[in-house]
Formats: structure tokens, C-alpha cells, sequence
């Protein structure tokens, strides 16, 4: 071979390589970018390290003849995938490109996207996953089906083995909102993203109704309604960016911790704020937000599915430095009661952390289950049933902190002795009992309280002594329902320090297949 033919070669590789770079061609680009949105390859950059990205199989194209789709073949076929360093740490993704065929999974496409899944897998990495696709391409016919399904069984194999991440760029429909709806978290972008299974021009011919694309499955829809959108940002680089400080919590796969930072907030910092923002009186609300964010190091909390569900908080947050999974009830909405979309929300949660060898700490101040027809209808049953399988099962360090009031089956539900709870601490003011004292001795003393000479005298002596001898956490204590009832003061402190203790709990080896969850 000639030097003539080496340099030939080298042009069409460049041609090529030119061609698989500019997408679905400069208008298209020009199109894309005019709505504020990145190209496929600018979002890796943004993602990955400087430099550090390597793509793969950047000159794959699809091999359909029919339709005229000959004339229309672009090497990468809409989809860009590749590794590269995020932090430092090794990570894969791939980039799907609405400006070649509206993104559209065809074969090569989707073998493409399960090509760099089985990278991920195989190496134990994290994946990301930027889909921009209008669904399956029609011109391909049921030979895309292979791959649109390979990605599925992929989800679906990595699950609670390594991170997987996606973020919707643009408008996703049919297969392509059932792969991200498979991985741990999605991240929408406001007025420019959209997840649906049927489009509104369907919907229309079918059901008669009328709706746009934005209210039928937007940002606001996915973030409040559904609860599929962990995450609401305002652009691409702000999604991105997001996707990088959500993995710094992250260990990169189930058989390593997460990633462990200094941190120049003491141990021993006192929390004399949390009996100003706790009142004392049950029946007065708080933003538990104020409680978590008073503990964890610098204040830092990244909350996960903020509107939905916003009775229960869920997050990730550092104590001394370690990552940990953050459960608390609201006072503030619904009084902190469970519902039947929190328990989902929360259970979700549970299992996502327990994969991934992240401690939970549970702040709890709840007054039950929230009651009504509504509720019982829709299942609250199994859905609460989620969150007592989610904790039962769940290996890593549980701490669980009674603030205030933890009554009924929801005390069960938010991880209490018995339960596989590693610690239990509780405030001095914290009442653990069945139900509230002036319910229970409603029930109690029916009778007597109706033969009373004065009613409310006897009712309120019977409260006192019922709150003296039960309703408060040195009953539990004596009991052993309790391990410490702490100062409010100390709660950072003494939740570190059980943190370090359990630092090394062995999770037991698995004696089943796996359990059925009653989902």
C-alpha cells in the first residue's frame, strides 16, 4: 500500500467522520440550536471531563433500502455513544441526535445504545442517557424492535448493579419514554421536554379529547402529576450539570461505597436552632426541610421528586463527608400523613439507596396513614405495604429519629424497632404510640366518660395520666422500643456517630432468587 493510498483512505475517513458531525446537516442544526438546545455531541462535552470523551462506532448507519431511506443515511444513524471521565471516574452515555430522522430508534440505532449498555455493564460504570427521539422509525418496520427491546432487558440488568441516569432533551414518545422510565432517576427540562405513550393527535382520534403535548405529558405533568420526573431544570447545561453533582454522591456500581469527600464541618457542631423550628405544640407545623438541612454537612441536600408526593421528602446529603439517603415526613403538607403516592415515592427511594450501599436516616414526625374513601380505594394498602417491604428488605445502615409524634401503622412504615432498624433515637418530646392520646382515650374510657360527673375534667386527668405513663419515648425507652432519647441539640452528632459505628454492617448473603414486593 502506497503512501498515495494511505493519505487516500485518511480523507475518507475524515469525510466520513465530517459527515457523522454535522448530524442531520447545518439547517437542521441551525433549527435545533435556535430552541435553545445543545447538539448531541455539545451535551457530551458538557457532561463528560474535559478531552476525555471517546466516541464509538461513530460511522455506523442504517442498511434500510425502502422508502427512499437510501438517500437519507448519515453515519451514526441519530444516536452518538461513547466513555469518558466524569470527576474523574469512568462513565458511559449516549447522546440520541433529533436532528437525523427526528432521533428516531431505528436497527442501527438501537444497537448502538445496547452496544454501549453492555459496555457499561461489563465494566460496572455509570450510564447516562440523553434521549431527543420522537419514538421508533417507522421505515425500518418491526426490525428495530430487536434493539428498542434489548434496551429494556439492558435496563433491566443493570438495575441496582451500576447508576443509570436519563435526562429528557426534547420531545420523547412511545419506545423511547420506556427505556428512561426503567432507569433510577430522569430529569426533564421545562416547556422543552415531553413523555408520552400516545401523541395528542391520537388521543384526539380515540378518545375525543383535546390536549397539547405540553399538558399531556410535560415538565409540570411528570414533576407533580406521574412522579416520573425526579428532576425539573431550565436548559441542557443546567440539566448536565445536575446529572454531575447528582453522581457525586453516587458509588459508580453496587460493590463499592459511595464516594466518601472531606468535610470542614465539624462533628461535634451543635444544633441549638432545631427547638425554634420544632415546636414543641404537635399540632403546630414546620418545614422539615429546616430540621435536614440544620444536620447534614453545610447544608447541603439534594432533594429527589421535590412536587410530588411532598408530604414525604426524600434526598441525598453528606454526614461527615459520606453520602446518605434522607427520608423525613412534612409537617407542613397534610400534617406529614402517609399517603398511597408517598409511600410509593418513598419506598422507590429505599430500594434505589440499599442498592447502592447508601445509609438511610429517617426524620420522622407523623400522625398516620391519611384517611378517607379516596385513599382506601385507590390501595393504600399495598401501596403503604411497599414502604414496610422496602425498609424490612433493605440491608444498608437504618437510623431513625422520632421528632415528635409517630402513631399507628405509619411508626412501622417509617422504620422503627422491629422492623430491622439499626438505631432508634428519639427527641424527649417524641410520643410513639399507637394513636393519639386524646383518640385512644376517647376509646378507652367511652363508657367512663359518658357516666363522668364532669366529662372533661375526667378526660383531661385520664390524658395526663395516659401521657405520663405511655405516650412519651422513656416508656419505649424502658421498653427497648428506643436505644437513646437524645437532646435536640445533639442530633447531627449523635446521627454521625451511629453512622461511624455501622460504617462496616456486612449485608447478608442473598437465600433467594428475590422477594415479590407487592407492586
Amino acid at each position: 500500500m502506497t503512501a498515495k493510498t494511505h493519505q487516500k483512505e485518511l480523507e475518507r475517513l475524515k469525510t466520513l467522520q465530517k459527515k457523522a458531525f454535522m448530524g442531520g446537516g447545518e439547517k437542521a442544526m441551525d433549527r435545533h440550536r435556535s430552541k435553545g438546545k445543545l447538539t448531541a455531541r455539545e451535551r457530551l462535552d458538557l457532561l463528560f471531563d474535559p478531552g476525555s470523551f471517546v466516541e464509538l462506532n461513530d460511522l455506523a448507519e442504517s442498511q434500510c433500502m425502502e422508502f427512499g431511506m437510501e438517500k437519507r443515511k448519515v453515519p451514526g444513524d441519530g444516536v452518538v455513544i461513547g466513555y469518558g471521565m466524569i470527576d474523574g471516574r469512568t462513565a458511559f452515555a449516549y447522546a440520541q441526535d433529533s436532528t437525523v430522522l427526528g432521533g428516531s430508534v431505528g436497527t442501527i440505532h438501537g444497537q448502538k445504545i445496547c452496544r454501549i449498555m453492555d459496555e457499561a455493564l461489563k465494566v460496572k460504570a455509570p450510564l447516562i442517557c440523553l434521549n431527543d427521539s420522537g419514538g421508533g422509525r417507522l421505515h425500518e418496520g418491526f426490525f428495530a424492535s430487536k434493539g428498542v427491546a434489548g434496551m429494556f432487558l439492558r435496563n433491566t440488568a443493570a438495575s441496582g448493579v451500576i447508576p443509570q441516569i436519563s435526562c429528557i432533551m426534547g420531545p420523547c414518545a412511545g419506545v423511547s419514554v420506556y427505556s428512561p422510565a426503567l432507569t433510577d432517576f430522569i430529569i426533564m427540562i421545562e416547556k422543552q421536554s415531553q413523555m408520552v405513550i400516545t401523541g395528542p393527535k391520537v388521543i384526539q382520534d380515540v378518545t375525543g379529547e383535546t390536549v397539547n403535548l405540553e399538558e399531556l405529558g410535560g415538565a409540570r405533568v411528570h414533576s407533580r402529576i406521574t412522579g416520573q420526573a425526579h428532576f425539573v431544570t431550565k436548559t441542557d447545561s443546567e440539566s448536565i450539570q445536575l446529572i454531575r453533582y447528582l453522581l457525586s454522591f453516587l458509588p459508580s456500581n453496587h460493590d463499592q461505597a459511595p464516594p466518601s469527600i472531606s468535610c470542614n464541618d465539624p462533628l461535634e457542631r451543635k444544633n441549638e436552632s432545631l427547638t425554634d423550628i420544632v415546636p414543641a405544640e404537635f399540632k403546630r407545623a414546620y418545614d422539615m426541610h429546616q430540621v435536614i438541612c440544620e444536620v447534614v454537612d453545610n447544608k447541603e441536600f439534594l432533594e429527589i421528586l421535590p412536587e410530588f408526593a411532598p408530604n414525604i421528602i426524600t434526598g441525598l446529603a453528606r454526614l461527615n463527608g459520606d453520602t446518605v439517603g434522607i427520608v423525613g415526613n412534612q409537617p407542613s403538607v397534610m400534617a406529614g400523613c402517609l399517603d398511597y403516592h408517598s409511600s410509593d415515592k418513598a419506598a422507590r427511594f429505599i430500594r434505589f439507596c440499599d442498592c447502592f450501599n447508601i445509609p438511610l436516616v429517617n426524620f420522622v414526625d407523623v400522625p398516620g396513614y391519611f384517611p378517607g374513601v379516596d385513599q382506601e380505594h385507590a390501595g393504600i394498602i399495598r401501596h403503604g405495604a411497599k414502604m414496610l417491604y422496602s425498609y424490612a428488605e433493605a440491608t444498608v445502615p437504618k437510623i431513625t429519629l422520632a421528632l415528635r409524634k409517630e402513631y399507628g401503622g405509619a411508626v412501622m412504615a417509617m422504620c422503627c424497632a422491629g422492623m430491622g432498624v439499626d438505631l432508634m433515637l428519639a427527641w424527649p418530646v417524641a410520643q410513639l404510640v399507637v394513636l393519639d392520646t386524646a383518640a385512644a382515650i376517647n376509646i378507652i374510657y367511652r363508657k367512663d366518660i359518658l357516666e363522668a360527673e364532669d366529662p372533661q375534667a375526667f378526660k383531661a386527668q385520664k390524658i395526663q395520666e395516659y401521657d405520663y405513663k405511655y405516650s412519651n419515648p422513656f416508656h419505649a425507652a424502658s421498653n427497648m422500643l428506643v436505644d437513646k432519647i437524645i437532646e435536640p441539640s445533639e442530633t447531627r452528632t449523635q446521627i454521625i456517630k451511629a453512622l461511624l459505628m455501622l460504617k462496616n454492617k456486612k449485608r447478608p448473603e442473598p437465600f433467594r432468587k428475590h422477594g415479590n414486593i407487592p407492586l
